[in-house]
């Protein structure tokens, strides 16, 4: 990894969009402008999003640097780690293979279905009544 060079990746999910940059340091991650504990408050949210980097490298090789919006936690969480293992593809091609594998790259394609007219909600029909 060069000196100052710094890495991006995408992910999302459902309605959860998160931007990653990925930069040689210490191990600082950085989300939304909080420390990366008070962000993801479930250690399981915190791994999820970290294995990538714990698959190839020790993680205070590293710092994150993420901005997400919509959707909720876990769904945050979700494109967080797609995110993370997008940057660290473009930092190494040859690291594609492994996160392929492992299912790191693949895009979760479910959205939420819209609200159709005549109906209560997308599917739900309103009560019918026959007499």
């Amino acid at each position: 990894m060069t000196k100052g060079k710094e890495y991006l990746g995408t992910g999302r999910r459902k309605t959860a969009v998160s931007s990653v940059r990925l930069r040689p340091g210490k191990g600082n991650v950085d989300v939304n402008g909080k420390k990366f504990e008070e962000y993801f408050l479930d250690p399981l949210q915190r791994q999820l999003i970290l294995a990538p980097i714990q698959k190839f490298a020790k993680s205070d090789h590293y710092d994150l640097i993420i901005r997400v919006k919509g959707g909720g936690i876990q769904g945050q969480a979700l494109a967080t780690r797609l995110g993370v293992s997008r940057a660290l593809v473009e930092e190494k091609e040859e690291r594609r293979k492994d996160l392929k594998d492992l299912g790191f790259l693949t895009r979760d394609p479910r959205k939420r279905e819209r609200k159709k007219y005549g109906l209560a909600g997308a599917r739900k029909r309103f009560q019918y009544s026959k007499r």
